[in-house]
């Protein structure tokens, strides 16, 4: 009886592990959609330009990293109340990377 608990234990552990992996992948489309939904709008009035992808591309950013770009998705998130989820902050950082920093993991 005791071994059988011990399996099941076992075996729902590794699943709930598995399951957590594949939704660990980020989700490029939803990253896309809360950037243009929620931080191009302020990132253009930030530049002054009326363009918000100017502020991921300026030569003096602050982001030289996947643990700054992580940092400033998470302020932005906090700070502006934008209510993201862990998962939703993961699917922007991948996006902005992928898009527009192409900074190594």
């Amino acid at each position: 009886m005791k071994l059988t608990l011990i399996k099941l234990f076992s075996s729902v552990l590794l699943c709930g592990l598995l399951v957590s992996q594949v939704q660990a992948a980020p989700d490029l489309a939803n990253g896309k959609n809360i950037d243009q939904q929620k931080c191009y709008a302020c990132h253009a009035k930030k530049t002054g330009f009326g363009n918000g992808d100017m502020i991921y591309t300026r030569s003096d950013s602050k982001v030289k990293s996947i643990a700054n770009l992580k940092r400033m998705v998470s302020l932005c998130n906090t700070e502006l109340r934008l209510d993201l989820f862990p998962e939703d902050e993961a699917d922007v950082v991948a996006y902005l990377n992928q898009q527009f920093y192409k900074l190594k993991p």
